[in-house]
């Protein structure tokens, strides 16, 4: 029986079991919750995607002891529950679209987008826990675009969850928003805030800091600042290797929040075998800059064609910070209030040699690249890939095509994370290939239904206020 613990990055919370992460969200000094250890992966079963899940999760997630702790047969059962909403027998199905150039389909669950295949299983594990233990949650998150659909979808039947979704008016697309706003489920509440998606997840860290608040509504989180959410995303990683005959693999991840390609470091060091992961960048290209130079330095916000990548906060970074710093909290800490007051952060040049340089790379793609990007791989396979996929497979070609990189990645099968089905982005899809493409099915009419939605002031009052009126 495992019984893994899990510590603040912040270095001042105290520690606990799964259960408690997993409903805290964020822990009490503001940091992120991470394990003690990284466990090594273990024997692979054969079989079906919920059974690798299980296995790859297990030593985080089985513990004894605690009123509300999730033993092996409850775990495997909700893996199984959960991969079963996914409309692909492979679940993240592998397609090749080039010589040693493949795409990784992550969006075959019910809201399109790769937070489902975490996200569907986190909100079971959240009725699980909740129920065991006679309590319920209020859920606040911020969203860019798909975090706030997924995790309605995720938890619009949990008996003892309510859910309030801040995401930045106008600023995510129309299919976006609407499978947001058309859920009529009465534990269900969306807020339209006039600004960007730094400005929401601003507003909903202030709420889990302000303790009194925090207590008084029983807040819970499950964006990735919730460590469920990352450690169920590790899994495809090791899916994928293991579809490709357990080589070594490079990753291209389009990334925003940091989470995703986090989850890869994660599998890495858990002895996934991954040669290096690329990380992928829009015009709001901190996090490139970032491997470029070792310094975070933040700017203005651009809106894109890939908006939920729109943005210079990356909460998840802290988690490798962390890593970077020997697991310092305090060092952290003060990284991040400085980084807060001045938009900079700088780590030193031994501290990035050790855990930077050796696996993580980074290319940029503007909205131009992104639509010649999906018009090539369009003609060349056939496929139709949103503008988010597009970043990831133009940062990978953009390495792949320097010459230092191509004799030690040229055999180096590439996997490019497709983070949202195309039907997300249409008018993109459109203007890059002409063609639009279909929802599927069970969102056919998604266009017609009809919306309900809140618009509130950018302003932490008036959002309390509205989180309080809704609180069951």
């Amino acid at each position: 029986m495992s019984n893994m613990r899990y510590i603040s990055t912040r270095g001042q919370a105290p520690e606990l079991g799964f259960a408690d992460v997993l409903l805290a969200g964020l822990a009490t000094d503001g940091g992120l919750y991470v394990p003690t250890e990284w466990p090594s992966l273990p024997s692979l079963p054969t079989g079906d995607y919920a059974s690798l899940a299980a296995a790859v999760m297990r030593p985080y997630v089985i513990q004894d002891g605690a009123v509300g702790d999730i033993d092996e047969a409850a775990f495997e059962a909700m893996c199984r529950d959960a991969y079963a909403t996914f409309r692909h027998p492979a679940t993240v199905p592998l397609v090749q679209i080039g010589p040693n150039e493949w795409i990784m389909e992550l969006f075959h669950g019910p809201t399109l987008a790769f937070k489902d295949v975490a996200l569907q299983l986190v909100g079971r594990l959240f009725d699980h826990v909740l129920s065991a233990r006679n309590e319920r949650v209020m859920i606040v998150g911020a969203t860019s675009g798909d975090t706030g659909s997924a995790a309605i979808d995720g938890v619009k039947a949990c008996n003892n969850v309510d859910i309030v979704i801040l995401y930045p008016a106008g600023r995510v697309s129309d299919v976006q928003r609407r499978q947001m706003t058309t859920v009529d489920s009465p534990n269900v509440h969306t807020v339209a805030i006039d600004g960007t998606f730094d400005d929401c997840q601003d507003l909903v860290k202030a709420m889990f800091n302000d303790a009194q608040f925090r207590n008084e509504l029983n807040l819970s989180a499950v964006n990735s600042i919730n460590w469920a959410r990352v450690m169920a995303q590790t899994v495809y990683y090791v899916a994928a290797i293991d579809a490709l005959g357990d080589q070594p693999v490079s990753f291209s991840v389009p990334t925003g929040n940091f989470g995703n390609v986090l989850a890869g470091w994660i599998a890495r060091e858990m002895g996934a075998s991954i040669d290096s992961l690329i990380v992928g960048s829009n015009k709001n290209d901190i996090l490139t800059r970032f491997f470029e130079s070792h310094q975070m330095v933040a700017d203005g916000v651009v809106p894109t064609l890939s908006p939920s990548m729109d943005i210079q906060v990356s909460s998840n970074f802290e988690r490798l910070l962390f890593e970077m710093n020997d697991r310092d909290g305090a060092v952290t800490a003060h990284q991040l209030s400085t980084f807060r007051s001045t938009g900079q952060l700088a780590v030193e040049p031994d501290q990035f040699a050790t855990w930077a340089a050796p696996v993580f790379k980074a290319a940029r793609c503007n909205d131009e690249l992104t639509l010649s990007t999906m018009a090539d791989v369009y003609r060349e396979s056939g496929m139709l890939i949103d503008p988010h996929t597009a970043v990831g497979v133009s940062a990978a070609r953009q390495l792949r095509g320097q010459k230092e990189d191509q004799s030690r990645d040229s055999g180096v099968p590439v996997v490019t994370l497709a983070t949202a089905h195309p039907a997300k982005f249409p008018d993109a899809v459109i203007k890059a290939t002409g063609v639009h493409p279909n929802l599927p099915e069970h969102l056919a009419d998604l266009l017609e239904r009809p919306e309900r939605t809140n618009n509130v002031a950018n302003d932490l009052a008036a959002v309390q206020a509205f989180v309080r009126s809704v609180a069951r």
